[in-house]
Parts: C-alpha cells; structure tokens; sequence
C-alpha cells in the first residue's frame, strides 16, 4: 500500500543549508583563541587551546566510547575550558564560545535554492515540516535565525539537545513521538545515506536521499534504501514524490 505523508523530517547541513567548514584550520582556534583571552581565559597558544577542547571533549565522552550514536553538549567543555583558566562562566558566555569557533571556521554558508519555496508549498499541502539534525545547537540556532529557518520549520530537534544522535533509531522515535505520528506517516529527507536514510529505515521510515556536495564521499549516487534518490537537493522531485501521495 502506498503510503500517505503527513510529515517531512529534514537534515540540515547538505540538505537545507549548504555549508562548507575547515575544523582544523588555523584562523577558526586562533579566534577561539583570542574569544577566550578576551574573556580573561589565557592560553599559551591556539595550539593550547586546541589540545584543551580535545582534553575536554573526551572527558564529556567518558562512559560513552564505544556509543557512536551518543552525542555530547560541547557547551560544557567551552565552560570548562572557561573555568580551568578561573573564568566564572554561564551558559550563554560559553555559547559564545562556540559560535566564535563557528564562525571562524565557515567558509560558505546559505540555503540552496527552493528551500522557502519548498517548505511553504508543504505547508500550503498541510504537512509538518520537522528539523532532525545532527549538530550543536550552541552554533546550529543561531543559523536557522540567520537564514530564516526558525520560523519556516515546524519543530526542531538538534543532537547536542537530545544527547544522541543519527543514526539511532531513538532519535528518529523522539521526533515522531513529539509530533504524534506514526512512522509510516513520514518521510526523511537527508544527504547522509548512513545516518539519515539507514537510520530512518531503522525506525520504519522512508527516506529521500539527495547527494550533495558534501554528502560523504563513500556514498553512492543512489541509495538503495532510499524510497527516491536524486542528484543534488532536487526539491522539485522531491515535492513530486510525496505531495503525489496525497
């Protein structure tokens, strides 16, 4: 029996929003650097700072080594690495520190052409439009607020918030749960044929896979477990497709 969607649930990052990053690159830890001398936490060097991160990070790790679908809050390891060099930090300074990082670390970022669009047609069809990412809202917020899709998505579900991540079924069950649906009243649309489309299959729900750019580069052009496959975010299949099933 075909099935009949009442809601889409959407990857970020190689989905919506097209984004290059460069994690290692030098200007994004000397701008953590220089965010966190300003805020009165000196560090040797960018080096020092990097190694504290990572020190840090796996200290917020510990206990969950072999869970590859854990996901970790790094704005806690930004707070230690605040209070290890006596900086009395809340939540938002160490925010802050994220999104410095962030920043630095962005070479391009904007939505692919037809998101809006896209989202407004599902919305005029009746449908829930669900944000299922894998990602740290300390920096993810602020750029669905930059790019206006905060208040084009329905719902938002963000990994660092949940403490797992794709491609745990649970994380696909959470969603569901909170829209009060069932699985086979959904479809996921992603860029990862791993973590979106083999997790959604996972919790019984079909899956759209775009290959993207940034799509990972042991992908196939089509994936098998995917309902519909298609070459870049080809958003008007993907309208085809599951408005055509209502």
């Amino acid at each position: 029996m075909t099935r009949q969607y009442k809601a889409v649930f959407f990857d970020l990052y190689g989905t919506l929003i097209d984004i290059r990053t460069d994690e290692d690159s030098p200007r994004a830890w000397n701008a953590l650097y220089e965010a966190l001398r300003d805020a009165g936490a000196e560090y040797a060097s960018a080096d020092g700072v990097k190694r504290a991160f990572d020190e840090g990070l796996a200290q917020v790790m510990e206990g969950h080594e072999s869970d590859c679908c854990y996901e970790p809050d790094y704005v806690s390891v930004y707070q230690r690495m605040l209070s290890d060099r006596g900086v009395s930090a809340d939540e938002r300074m160490a925010r802050d520190m994220g999104r410095v990082f962030r920043r630095a670390s962005t070479n391009l970022i904007r939505l692919y052409p037809g998101v809006m669009v896209m989202l407004d047609r599902l919305h005029d069809a009746g449908m829930r439009t669900v944000l299922v990412s894998n990602a740290q809202s300390c920096f993810t917020r602020p750029e669905l607020v930059l790019l206006g899709l905060d208040k084009a998505l329905d719902d938002v579900l963000i990994s660092s918030e949940e403490g797992v991540r794709k491609p745990a079924a649970e994380f696909f069950e959470r969603a569901l749960q909170r829209e009060g649906i069932a699985a086979d009243q959904v479809v996921m649309v992603g860029n990862d044929a791993t973590s979106d489309i083999g997790g959604a299959a996972n919790a019984g729900i079909d899956g759209i896979y775009f290959n993207t750019e940034i799509s990972p580069s042991d992908d196939a052009l089509t994936c098998e477990r995917a309902a519909l496959s298609c070459r870049g975010a080809d958003y008007d299949a993907m309208l085809e497709f599951v408005l055509g099933r209502r």
